[in-house]
């Protein structure tokens, strides 16, 4: 395990190998270029100062790319190779397979491994359910009954018995959807009729979220999968499994355990640390241990232990979509996105980092020897070399945060208060719209919502979601294309790192508004939200599923027919392909703002940015200039509102 890898690997200060040193003007200019939030510049100036390696630094140093890689025609399905298709009489690898069937197979690769961590995902947020109500983890009681009662009713399943019987048995039927042999997700109904028609006349209906998965393994195998098209359209098929399936499972039955968000004000940024306390940082992407966190934090118990070594209390920071999950529900704040968790530490301010799994860089405990932070990783599935594996489980939860918050506590004497650099000025957000959120606002429906589209005053919506990538300036993508749109009278809804983007910029606030376009502007101000709303976490794309199934459900159409649209201006991961294709796949066309690995195929590149919009009346644009990217989603917006005659 974890704690047993000092003894084979040394964990030291992870420090640039270069002994470059920069002058002011050259550190202000590399931060600008790197970052658009001014807190993380400080923090990467600290960097620089310090000497302390961090993404930026390893990018630079493993460019020129591969050219192979970067246009994924490089395979090793199995050892009589690896391939690499270079033309001439290379056209073809040793089992005979071409730059189509490489690409195609390695995008579904791609694909399942997405898919499989959002809904694995799912299903430990389901087990913490089904613990919970058989009494296996009685920390984790259902916080949102009438939810639960909604779910049961989706299933067929009665709600007599009580609370914990409704419970166990809503989770035992999603548990049995990860394998079922139905052949067909329970949520997926919520699709309007027309939608669930095409999706199985085109064979992109899901069967179930394991087998999928599964499936697409064994497609990508060596002398399986050998027609591209059958490969790329399993992909659409195996992403629909998570996006209908282990990603909403794992979005409702958060909502179940922990409360369905409603609309709060938090702040976000670096400066969310502060210096009289101890600071830990919540990172990843499971909100089963980061509730209890919150819950322990609050113990008297850890608040006496934190006066004694002289601070004022434990102060609780999110990080990515761990952060988020906490920022929409309790209020939490939130240190930064994806590219900020090296500087959260660098700040030399955070006693202690607690991470469950996806999107942890395992830099973080090398670049925690260069300061006082302890590192704690906690899940089977994410240990991590260097950092302090503390096992945490649904029954063990609570008894496990206590010891990591008491441990944190115990770090904070050894703060070096010369490397301590907090930036100023959080900025403060309001978050937390969830669908139920919103019809809130609305005054219980989302027909006003609609009212809006269909009068012009809001054109159509954009779900602008996905990660931060070191090839694009840190928050640029996600903070410009959003402004272009909003500017436009298209309302933006956001998850995940965009969302934080975004907060870091004030464009949660509801004095925001005044950036829109008039119409959208109007509405803001008359119901007292920003013309960007954040959504939650990367699980709750599913959220924006919800929302466009429902809005077509009222109006009567496809959901491909709405003038709606999605992009991941900054992405970089596999699960954000698996997003993408399952944003596509239900019918919400797609602008990617960094190139996928399949330039080495036209043939599939052209099936995904042209050929498929007349299998499902959607598509993807790949456009990394914002602008431009903004002038093709308000066309595409557009060009959906004439089909509809609005």
């Amino acid at each position: 395990m974890a704690e047993d890898y000092p003894e084979i690997l040394s964990i030291e200060c992870l420090r640039r190998p270069s002994k470059q040193e920069f002058t002011e003007e050259e550190m202000d200019q590399k931060a600008e270029e790197r970052t658009l939030d001014c807190t993380s510049q400080m923090v990467l100036k600290k960097a620089m100062k310090d000497g302390t390696d961090t993404v930026w630094d390893r990018l630079g140093r493993q460019t020129p790319h591969c050219k192979f890689c970067l246009d994924g025609i490089s395979c090793q399905r199995c050892a009589m190779g690896p391939c690499r298709i270079m033309g001439g009489d290379r056209t073809r690898g040793v089992c005979g397979n071409d730059a189509n069937l490489i690409v195609a197979r390695n995008l579904l690769d791609w694909v399942a491994m997405g898919a499989a961590a959002h809904s694995d995902h799912g299903r430990d947020v389901v087990e913490a359910v089904l613990k919970g109500a058989n009494g296996e983890a009685p920390d984790y009681p259902v916080s949102d009954v009438e939810k639960l009662d909604l779910l049961a009713k989706e299933y067929g399943i009665s709600t007599k018995g009580g609370v914990n019987k409704t419970a166990e048995k809503v989770a035992l039927a999603m548990l049995d959807e990860f394998g079922t042999v139905k052949g067909e997700l329970e949520m997926i109904k919520r699709a309007p009729a027309g939608s669930r028609e095409l999706w199985k006349k085109i064979g992109i209906m899901p069967r179930g979220i394991d087998r999928e998965v599964v499936e697409a393994m064994h497609r990508v195998h060596m002398g399986v999968g050998n027609d591209p098209y059958d490969v790329v359209m399993h992909g659409f098929r195996t992403s629909m499994s998570d996006g209908w399936g282990g990603s909403m499972q794992a979005m409702e039955m958060s909502d179940v355990l922990f409360g369905t968000p409603d609309i709060k004000t938090s702040k976000v940024n670096l400066g969310v640390m502060k210096a009289d306390h101890v600071n830990v940082a919540l990172h990843g992407h499971n909100p089963v241990l980061s509730e209890m966190l919150v819950k322990a934090a609050s113990d008297p118990e850890i608040k006496a232990a934190a006066k004694k070594v002289g601070a004022k209390g434990v102060n609780l920071v999110g990080l990515c979509c761990t952060g988020n999950e906490l920022l929409m529900r309790k209020g939490v704040p939130q240190a930064g996105n994806h590219l900020d968790q090296e500087l959260a530490i660098i700040t030399g301010a955070l006693e202690a980092m607690i991470v469950d799994y996806q999107c942890i860089f395992p830099s973080l405990p090398f670049t925690a020897a260069c300061y006082h932070t302890k590192v704690f990783s906690t899940s089977p599935k994410g240990t991590m070399a260097g950092s302090v594996y503390v096992e945490v489980t649904p029954e063990n939860a609570y008894a496990q945060s206590k010891r990591m918050l008491l441990e944190a506590i115990d770090n904070y004497p050894g703060r070096n208060k010369d490397k301590v650099m907090i930036p100023d000025d959080p900025v403060e957000a309001m978050v937390g719209f969830s669908v139920e959120a919103i019809k809130k606002a609305l005054g219980g429906s989302l027909k006003p919502l609609l009212d809006a589209i269909v009068s012009g005053k809001i054109r159509g919506a954009v779900g602008i979601v996905g990660c931060n990538n070191p090839h694009v300036r840190h928050d640029q993508g996600h903070v410009s294309l959003a402004k272009g749109l909003i500017k436009r009278d298209i309302l933006v809804v956001e998850t995940g790192c965009a969302s934080i983007a975004s907060g870091k910029a004030g464009l949660l606030q509801p004095s925001a508004a005044k950036m829109a376009g008039k119409g959208l502007r109007e509405v803001c101000e008359s119901l007292g939200i920003p013309p960007v709303l954040h959504m939650g976490s990367c699980i709750d794309n599913t959220r924006i599923l919800n929302l466009v199934a429902e809005l077509a459900n009222m109006a009567g159409v496809r959901m491909d027919q709405l003038p709606v649209a999605g992009a991941a201006p900054e992405w970089y991961s596999p699960k954000a392909v698996s997003i993408a294709e399952y944003f596509v796949g239900s019918g919400v066309s797609t602008l990617l703002g960094v190139m996928p690995r399949v330039g080495g195929s036209p043939y599939v590149t052209n099936l995904l940015v042209d050929g498929i919009e007349d299998i499902m009346n959607a598509k993807f644009w790949v456009e990394p200039d914002t602008k431009k990217g903004c002038a093709v989603l308000f066309d595409h917006i557009e060009q959906k509102r004439q089909g509809l005659s609005i």
